[in-house]
């Protein structure tokens, strides 16, 4: 299910409320909004001013992608199927007829590959272009994973710091008792709000990011590796089972090895510029 970090946030917020209104409690209870400043936009603070603000604009866009589990742009199956069918025409045809079928590649990272492959450029050196793009790839994710990870370790101690400046400000009102109970359970929101911000949004968004980033980093080797093969003429049968090893074993066969179902969908391997 592509959709599941989002499916599970959604889910985790509804378990909370369900346990909160089957206790007896008031869901409008735990809404404060001077608790939600202190934790949200305090993290926000932090974070600004552990990175640049390039990076934070491309938070919310990577929230998306995450909730949407990279919405199906890392179809392995149909990349592989895609390669042999230009595999099988590279070798019936030459090099050369694989220039129009460039055009139609959306996919940045395979539309270069095969560029350099028709120009002639050494394999050593398309490995070493194609290996730098990786690399930078990869980098770019680890410093946007970091900063999901980061906000969540930073939530939950704005939440204890939220809570004692709350606290101390009932201290200072301890001549009216009867408002206490109301006032130190409110103090506890901003605990509740750092600590639940981090376990339900910003870390499993930061593992999800992690995950597409490893499902990324494999489709590239998929496609570097059958690049490799077309500028080397290897027979496409051949092309099909090498492809085959970078698959699930329940998705191998089929697709993968006919190659021709998926010829015309292109760069299914693109990534999110936000990333």
């Amino acid at each position: 299910m592509k959709a599941s970090t989002g499916i599970g946030i959604g889910a985790a917020f509804v378990f909370l409320l369900l346990g909160v209104i089957m206790e007896g409690g008031n869901p409008a209870s735990f809404i404060n909004i001077p608790a939600f400043l202190i934790v949200i936009g305090g993290t926000f603070g932090v974070m600004t001013a552990s990175t640049d603000i390039a990076s934070i604009k491309k938070m919310p866009k990577l929230l998306i992608f995450a909730a949407k589990g990279g919405n199906g742009v890392f179809d392995q199956r149909a990349a592989a199927a895609q390669m042999v069918t230009l595999a099988e025409k590279a070798r019936r045809d030459g090099l050369l007829a694989l220039e129009d079928d460039i055009k139609s590649v959306d996919d940045p990272f395979t539309k270069k590959g095969l560029q350099l492959v028709v120009d002639g450029v050494e394999s050593d050196l398309v490995v070493a272009i194609l290996q730098a793009e990786m690399d930078g790839t990869s980098s770019r994710h680890k410093k946007m994973i970091g900063l999901w990870q980061q906000a969540g370790g930073f939530a939950p101690t704005l939440g204890i710091i939220g809570t004692v400046m709350s606290l101390v400000h009932v201290l200072e009102n301890l001549s009216s008792p009867a408002g206490l109970g109301h006032s130190i359970a409110g103090a506890f929101l901003a605990t509740l709000y750092g600590v639940g911000s981090a376990n339900i949004v910003y870390l499993p968004v930061a593992n999800r990011l992690k995950e597409l980033s490893g499902a990324e980093t494999a489709s590239r080797n998929l496609l570097l590796e059958a690049i490799l093969s077309i500028q080397a003429g290897d027979n496409p049968r051949m092309l099909a089972e090498k492809l085959d090893t970078f698959l699930p074993p329940g998705e191998r066969g089929g697709e993968a090895a006919g190659g021709k179902a998926a010829a015309s969908k292109g760069g299914d391997t693109e990534v999110p510029q936000a990333a």
